[in-house]
């Protein structure tokens, strides 16, 4: 175990992670640049996931005098949120150097650095070097990492049990209910350690040249993770020159005064004269949401254009609920009509969200906005990226990236239709990263394509609950962390029936099937959960392919206290990769049915098909039944992973089986 915090940080030995795993690797050199996409050989997801145009560059993989942590999957540490499961520890004076794959002047860091102490974050430098010549200095933070305890959490790593009359795994028990009362390790459950920072280089740097990273002494981290750097060569700024440009209007490019004035005037300008808005290069200070309608909004660039906010707390709670305001672009709410013909395009949204607070509406993008679209934003330290409210219809929301945010990436709320979320990219969300919610009013005929997910720290990577005709093709998402996994299908959250279609088709999942704290079993990189109803339209899930899953690739379940009354009935899974299963390639635990055709699975750990249905045993056999339509080959150590002998519906059950780490995905 590494000594993780001195007094300039908390002390979080375990968040480190992988005490065994640890290995010195001083002056480590790499032959050539490796270049990756989640963490993986880009041939092994070509296809899939958004259009990015960064490279991807693991500090694992790159050449260190500092200390590999991890692998390690195991939840509240370290290792777990890094992408790939992997990352460099440096203590001061140590580096991590990438040698550049291509053309750049731009990079991006994600990092983590010690908490403070009582908590609410510490900053501390990191110089960036290349070829050894004059150095740059990122200012990395905390302030906007390290939660804690039960949802919605905490940033006192020395607070009490939020909800002490929950069940928790760590005693096996509800705490307040326990006599004697159980010792709780404090701090409770650490998690969100990531952030990232941009950084533009001053000049275009060729492939072949050295990207240094040293944790310099005298900061005030003890240490200093590395995950990655992606690099990218980024273009002049954008100029439109006719337009309502928002420096006519008083926006101030420095930052030193709020400019949400000067916005609201330069939109009002726009609209009366049929023009677009513009927003040069600079750092503009907004606390507060922009409302916009039948308006189209540029910016320079999303590393030139920065809109930036603090977090305002209200002087009395908002008809909403909301007790705080902040930086976003907001379309009217769906009851006074909401707004259309919204284009937002080529700007940062930055915001000061350090706390979850699910009232609150600080969310970078918001409201309803019918008719739309939303591109190349990078949206940080937000709530949500984007949470779109309905009824509402036809949103486009393409090549956008959207960061370390206290809740999800981007969701399609209530009445959403006819819309699309496309080449975006999400890295450490605080919740799900891509969903679409039905609640009260289903969502229809909407499509989450080619999206790339990375590190969700909690819940799922892409999230489906109820609604009609929905699309779920060409993505990728790695590395989900807990309480969730890769792609869920879910009828929970007071969401509307599944109807019509739902299409999984052509997506990648990889190091998913995450270990469920609250039920104490491994999930399926993909699952389908019946909670409040059941779930019974036309589902096929085709093309996919499953690699590198924690425990199960397959998983259908439902809720001890409802498996009685809900069933998953006739999916089909046709023309689907299993590469590597800690347990099993399916895991049912539900009453239902389900098909397979071209199945192929190999590196399976445990057997093929793991029947419990719902538990209730009969002689006659699993309350879900399977059924072979052919072509499903391969298997592992226990043989064909869909034997004859399985078929329908013979009990497999065993509720916790062991686990077998199965090997790194390969060409098929």
């Amino acid at each position: 175990m590494v000594a993780a915090a001195t007094a300039a940080g908390v002390a979080l030995s375990v968040a480190l992670g992988g005490g065994s795993a640890l290995a010195d690797t001083r002056a480590t050199a790499v032959p050539a640049p490796a270049v990756t996409r989640a963490a993986l050989d880009p041939a092994l997801v070509a296809g899939r996931g958004a259009d990015v145009r960064f490279a991807e560059q693991e500090a694992e993989n790159a050449a260190t005098n500092g200390t590999l942590i991890g692998a390690d999957r195991t939840a509240y540490t370290l290792p777990a949120e890094a992408s790939g499961r992997k990352a460099v520890r440096l203590t001061p004076g140590r580096y991590v150097e990438f040698t550049l794959p291509g053309a750049a002047n731009a990079i991006t860091v994600r990092y983590s650095i010690p908490d403070a102490p009582a908590g609410g974050g510490i900053t501390a430098p990191l110089d960036v070097t290349v070829n050894g010549g004059a150095k740059k200095t990122l200012t990395l933070t905390s302030q906007y990492s390290w939660l804690y305890n039960q949802y919605p959490f905490s940033n006192d790593p020395g607070a009490d049990l939020l909800h002490p009359d929950w069940w928790i795994t760590e005693c096996g028990c509800v705490p307040a209910a326990t006599t004697p009362a159980p010792a709780i390790a404090k701090p409770f459950r650490p998690s969100h350690f990531y952030d990232e920072q941009r950084l533009l280089l001053g000049r275009t740097y060729k492939a072949g040249d050295k990207v240094r990273l040293t944790a310099p002494a005298g900061g005030a981290a003890a240490w200093t993770v590395i995950d990655l750097l992606d690099s990218e060569l980024v273009g002049a700024p954008h100029v439109r020159l006719v337009a309502a440009n928002v420096l006519a209007f008083g926006a101030d490019p420095l930052g030193r005064r709020d400019s949400a004035g000067a916005f609201d005037k330069a939109i009002a300008f726009a609209r009366r004269n049929h023009l677009k808005v513009y927003i040069p290069p600079g750092t503009y200070q907004v606390n507060r949401h922009i409302i916009v309608d039948e308006v189209t909004i540029e910016g320079a660039g999303s590393w030139y254009t920065i809109i930036k906010g603090h977090e305002v707390a209200l002087s009395a709670p908002a008809p909403d609920g909301s007790v705080h305001t902040g930086v976003g672009f907001y379309g009217k709410d769906a009851s006074a009509g909401g707004s259309r013909n919204v284009h937002l395009s080529g700007f940062a949204i930055e915001g000061d969200v350090r706390e979850r607070v699910d009232t609150d509406q600080v969310n970078g993008v918001g409201g309803a906005l019918s008719d739309s679209t939303v591109e190349g934003l990078h949206v940080r330290h937000t709530k949500v990226g984007m949470w779109f409210d309905g009824p509402m219809k036809n949103l486009r929301i393409t090549g956008n990236v959207i960061v370390d945010q206290i809740a999800d990436g981007l969701n399609f709320h209530t009445g959403v239709t006819d819309s699309l979320a496309a080449h975006n990219f999400v890295r450490n969300s605080g919740d799900d990263a891509l969903a679409m919610w039905s609640e009260k009013t289903a969502n229809a005929r909407n499509t989450f394509d080619h999206n790339t997910v990375q590190t969700p720290v909690l819940a799922n990577g892409i999230a489906v609950y109820g609604g009609t005709d929905t699309t779920i093709s060409g993505n990728l998402v790695a590395d989900p962390i807990r309480e969730g996994s890769a792609i869920q299908v879910g009828s929970r959250f007071g969401a509307e029936p599944f109807a019509g279609h739902l299409k999984v088709t052509d997506n990648t999942t990889v190091r998913a099937g995450t270990y469920e704290l609250n039920w104490n079993i491994g999930l399926g990189a993909i699952w389908f959960y019946a909670l409040e109803r059941s779930i019974d339209a036309d589902i096929q899930v085709t093309g996919d392919h499953f690699l590198d899953n924690t425990y199960n690739a397959i998983m259908l379940v439902s809720e001890w206290s409802v498996k009685d009354l809900y069933s998953i009935d006739n999916v089909r899974f046709k023309d689907i990769r299993v590469d590597g299963t800690g347990t099993s390639v399916i895991s049912a635990r539900v009453k239902g049915s389900a098909s397979f055709e071209n199945v192929d699975a190999r590196n399976v750990g445990a057997v093929g098909v793991n029947n419990c249905g719902s538990f209730g045993f009969p002689a006659t056999g699993s309350e879900f039944s399977l059924t072979d339509l052919g072509g499903n080959d391969g298997g592992g150590t226990t043989g064909p992973w869909l034997a004859p002998w399985e078929l329908p519906n013979t009990i497999t059950c065993d509720d916790r089986p062991p686990v077998v780490a199965p090997p790194a995905p390969s060409p098929w």
